[in-house]
């Protein structure tokens, strides 16, 4: 493809331009190759007009309609893939070249990247942190991003896949001493895969199962995970001992990366997730870790071949060797003579066994990964002891990590179900039919009761109770086996989904004592009520308050360690009442939980919702961080990745790296920086303005009413939503194991905020993410003035989180294509459509009066580059798309050669805005 210059790019990114510009002619000769001279030519008069367009003084977007409207029904499917080829293109581009600019930081060494470990310490040791105080804080930190199998990643696995391979092919040729013939093969390679991956199919014909949904988390553990954790271990140290001297980093290092995962857990309507699944997705990831660690003990075990004719070795390292030989003949008769004077690879031989064993519960498998842990621990030792510090030492030094990291489990499974549904089993349970139409403090009183005593009401047999009960108790039986034979670790939390009153956490404990009798210490289930809606946030201090004045539940906390765990919902609380109702829900509950805990001497830290959009909780995560209320955070940071983002952000190693480094470097700025304290881009976490509080709880109140009263108070809004965003395509989409809705019914309320977000992406409205901010800023003007709300943005980290998230919103947002999706809709409906104008007009108006800027991102180059980029190559795709909706809708959604185009328009489109739910 021909480059037509849309964007000045800076001297720095000029190769990314070459990149785009190389793999642009890539695509064009596979366009020629595949359907001949004719496809390249549409696409590229197609790309034109989209492009000229766009130029000031420009032709309308008729023009493009005009050249569309020729296209035959085969070409329409060819375009639309050979736009979203070219758009994957531009990301992978992308993709590399934030790792070339990392590594320009790292080569330059003048000052450190933002965000980096590096530049974290730094600011620490500047702002005073002794060393004592950093190493106190590390020892408490704990970073966990839980991976989740939300159905909002539109790219399907297989092409994944050779986008990868497309990644390591473009950052072999940032190698300067690359040879012509190299760098032709490299170019060759990535010919390849963007032809296997034209020659798949963009979509898949059926939905994936939770088995192949784990295996697609699985690729991100055990191909990039693994191989990065000890790296961050490694920059961390670096980072220690650059700032805080030698000495400091040849302490202990402490576990600071957890994992976990949601596939295989996640009950909340999804029928596909049972009892089973729960044990065959963990046995599946045990598998699979062992199955890493066997051959990274066997490579240690050729390279650490050190001869007890040349070097000693410690007495512990002996007595192994010795007890192994009794206790496991039939390998030392395997090991051959000539190694038998090499006593770590001797050992590692039997480690390698036992973890054979371990995979199949032979008799000679580990009955614990400390067991692993301590045999690689004690060649540690030796090693360290033997002047072995660089002779093998830095393998198993990753390996421990590794295990540490890993364990026998590899992500903590979290589980997650309905209270609704805990509800209708406990009914069941009591055989009370009145049970669903108490309130929750009556029921909170009988469950009260029912916990204190010694024991509990019968549970009725399999034949009299019903199949929720009985699926429900086996679920938390399999939780408890699945610890017996997985390790304490395996399962994580036990989340309760749109939790509204304390009975829904003392009916997930009663139901567990039911299912398994009084639990011995240490085996408790750990529930984490999930606060989604406003209403649950507002009532969440409410909640926690009355469960921590219990004792029982007080002994059920100290039995699982002392700390509270808080599931706070980004995406539900949004699709409730809009962002800034949202933000400030959140803000608030956080700050009273926090102050709830202290009183009663309790821990309460916080496991973050969030999703792929701003709307979602997914705005740039290190703002929001560091804007958290004080206190909230000390050093626990546990949140979701999902969908579309996994890949985003853990799709390729450095990039990877980068994402832990930053949440990693914001989680311990924000726990050891007195509140109020300024940061590296000027804004404190606490407010300088007095009425700060007041300001964003006024703010809140006149968004959520704007919001709500379109949403769910105007009759016309779900017929209009449904006519003018493929929500009807998205349903159908099969990317995801569970269904659209979270119950029956095409109610605005029934629909998951993931399709909700997704929908409105589609359209490039981002009505989840702006709409009532308009309104919200205009009131606090008239009330406050603009000069104190430019104070709040300048020095509370909060706010500026708030705006700048709103303001990328609407830089991605293009009304003149949502006014052509609002054309789907009936006539009547146009006044919706004109309210929506309204609003973003509002709030793109006092977003730049408060920042003071011309343009929208007038302080994010990057981004405001990256979406210029992009736009004419998504319009036509848009164009597209409405037209084949217009026309599959009339002909009663039957035609599934329309249905299959338009869900390669969603796709396409997908790529093109770097957002779906």
């Amino acid at each position: 493809m021909t480059e037509i210059r849309l964007v000045d790019l800076p001297e720095k990114d000029w190769p990314l331009r070459a990149d785009v510009s190389l793999l642009g002619s890539l695509v064009g000769q596979m366009l020629v190759e595949q359907h001949g001279p004719r496809l390249l030519q549409l696409v590229e008069t197609i790309r034109k007009a989209a492009i000229l367009r766009r130029e000031p003084g420009s032709v309308d977007i008729a023009v493009l309609d005009e050249v569309l409207a020729q296209l035959r029904p085969v070409e329409v499917r060819q375009v639309i893939h050979a736009f979203s080829a070219y758009l994957r293109m531009v990301n992978l581009a992308e993709k590399v070249h934030r790792i070339r600019r990392r590594r320009a930081y790292q080569r330059a060494r003048s000052a450190p990247q933002g965000g980096s470990l590096t530049a974290a310490v730094g600011n620490l040791r500047d702002a005073g942190v002794s060393p004592e105080a950093l190493h106190t804080a590390l020892d408490g930190l704990h970073i966990q991003a839980v991976f989740t199998a939300h159905p909002t990643e539109a790219t399907r696995r297989t092409i994944q896949e050779k986008e990868y391979d497309i990644v390591l092919r473009l950052v072999e040729r940032l190698n300067p001493e690359l040879t012509p013939e190299e760098d032709a093969l490299a170019q060759d390679r990535i010919s390849a895969a963007m032809t296997s991956a034209w020659q798949t199919r963009l979509v898949p014909h059926a939905k994936p199962s939770v088995a192949d949904e784990l295996d697609n988390i699985l690729f991100y553990v055990t191909d990039i995970l693994y191989r990065v954790v000890p790296v961050f271990y490694e920059s961390l140290a670096a980072a220690v001992s650059e700032h805080f001297g030698e000495e400091t980093s040849t302490r202990p290092q402490p576990l600071i990366l957890h994992f976990g995962s949601w596939v295989g857990g996640d009950m909340d309507g999804n029928p596909n997730v049972t009892a089973a699944t729960i044990e065959d997705t963990l046995l599946r990831q045990r598998q699979v870790i062992i199955r890493r660690y066997v051959p990274e003990v066997r490579r240690l075990g050729r390279y650490l071949s050190q001869t007890i004719s040349e070097i000693g070795v410690s007495h512990e390292i002996t007595k192994r060797l010795e007890d192994y030989t009794q206790s496991m003949p039939a390998v030392a008769r395997n090991i051959p003579q000539r190694h038998r004077d090499m006593p770590y690879r001797c050992l590692l031989q039997w480690v390698a066994a036992r973890l054979e064993a371990t995979l199949d519960d032979g008799a000679l498998a580990y009955s614990s990964v400390e067991d692993f842990i301590a045999d690689i621990g004690a060649i540690e030792t030796s090693l360290l002891a033997n002047k072995g510090r660089h002779a093998g030492l830095f393998g198993v030094q990753r390996l421990l990590l590794r295990a540490r990291t890993f364990g026998f489990h590899l992500m903590t499974l979290d589980v997650r179900q309905d209270a609704q549904l805990h509800r209708r089993a406990m009914a069941d349970w009591l055989g009370d039919k009145e049970w669903m139409d108490l309130s929750a403090p009556e029921r909170c009183s009988r469950l009260a009761a029912m916990l204190q005593q010694e024991d509990l009401p019968p549970v009725p047999d399999e034949q009299s109770c019903s199949a929720e009960l009985r699926q429900t108790l086996a679920v938390f039986r399999s939780i408890a086996s699945a610890r017996r034979r997985f390790g304490r670790d395996a399962v994580g939390l036990f989340i309760i989904s749109m939790t509204q009153g304390a009975d829904d956490v003392l009916t997930a404990l009663a139901l567990d004592r039911a299912a398994n009798g009084q639990r011995q210490p240490g085996s408790a289930l750990d529930i984490s009520p999930l606060l989604e809606t406003v209403d649950d946030l507002a009532a969440g201090p409410a909640i926690m308050s009355f469960l921590l004045d219990m004792e029982v539940y007080r002994k059920h906390l100290h039995a699982c360690g002392g700390r509270q765990v808080v599931m706070v919902g980004y995406s539900d609380s949004n699709k409730d009442s809009g962002i800034v109702a949202s933000r400030w829900a959140l803000q608030e509950a956080q700050r009273k939980l926090v102050e709830i805990g202290r009183q009663r001497d309790v821990e309460i830290v916080f496991f973050h919702g969030r999703g792929g959009t701003v709307s979602r909780g997914g705005g740039n995560l290190v703002n929001g961080i560091l804007g958290a209320p004080e206190g909230s955070v000390n050093g626990y940071m546990r949140l979701t990745e999902q969908g579309e983002v996994i890949n985003q952000k853990y799709g390729v190693r450095p990039i990877a790296l980068r994402n832990l480094e930053l949440i990693a470097g914001a989680t311990l700025t924000q726990s050891m920086l007195p509140a109020g304290g300024a940061n590296a881009h000027g804004a404190g976490r606490g407010a300088a303005h007095p009425d700060a509080d007041r300001v964003l709880r006024g703010m809140a109140e006149v968004s959520r009413e704007t919001y709500r009263n379109l949403v769910y108070q105007d009759p016309r809004f779900p017929a209009f939503f449904r006519a003018i965003t493929p929500i009807d395509v998205i349903e159908r989409l099969t990317i995801g194991s569970r269904p659209a809705s979270r119950r029956s019914g095409e109610g605005i309320g029934n629909l998951r905020a993931i399709p909700w977000v997704f929908s409105w992406a589609q359209t490039r409205i981002g009505f989840p993410g702006v709409f009532g901010m308009g309104t919200a800023l205009q009131q606090a003007v008239a009330e406050f003035g603009i000069e104190p709300l430019r104070q709040l943005l300048m020095h509370w980290r909060f706010f500026q989180a708030l705006v700048n998230d709103v303001e990328m919103v609407l830089a991605k947002s293009e009304l003149e294509i949502g006014r052509r999706y609002a054309g789907l809709a009936a006539p009547q409906h146009g006044e919706l459509f004109a309210l929506i104008e309204q609003e973003f007009r509002l709030a793109r108006h006092w977003v730049l009066e408060l920042k003071q800027a011309h343009e929208l991102l007038d302080d994010q180059r990057t981004l405001q580059r990256n979406i210029r980029l992009r736009n004419p190559y998504v319009d036509p795709l848009h164009v597209l798309q409405i037209d084949l909706l217009r026309r599959w809708r009339a002909g009663e959604r039957s035609d599934d050669g329309l249905l299959q185009a338009l869900m390669s328009t969603v796709s396409g489109i997908s790529l093109g805005i770097q957002n779906t739910g």
